[in-house]
């Protein structure tokens, strides 16, 4: 996925907030689901018929923020699943400009119901592949 860094993007000094990075990981995210074939709406509805209140939240991440990114830069929001477990899903996101790697991060996603763990739902899963063997 693309994005173009705004002025609003960026802090005093030119360069990308560090916290608009994790912005962009989410667009990125979503937008992995959507390049897999995934109609969010349906696929949450689906969700939401198996696991009543289901919801996902970032449970862990580590980032590696290795060169800056500057106003007007197009940046390409790389993202791939690492491991589907249970209820969590891990996957590698890069925030690259061309060839260079400006961010590395490892994201754990969890999926939760009324507070607790809960399985991924089934939809998610085969979309993930997950239950392919």
């Amino acid at each position: 996925m693309q994005i173009r860094v705004y002025y609003e993007d960026t802090d005093f000094s030119g360069v990308v907030y560090h916290a608009n990075y994790l912005c962009f990981m989410e667009r990125g995210r979503t937008n992995h689901l959507r390049l897999m074939g995934a109609e969010q709406r349906t696929l949450f509805a689906e969700a939401e018929q198996e696991t009543r209140g289901f919801a996902f939240v970032v449970r862990s991440m580590h980032l590696d923020f290795l060169k800056p990114a500057r106003m007007d830069d197009l940046l390409d929001i790389v993202t791939w699943p690492i491991a589907v477990k249970g209820a969590s899903i891990t996957v590698a996101q890069e925030v690259r400009r061309g060839d260079d790697v400006l961010v590395r991060a490892e994201v754990r996603v969890a999926c939760i119901s009324e507070g607790r763990a809960q399985p991924i739902p089934h939809a998610l899963r085969v979309l993930m592949k997950a239950d392919v063997v």
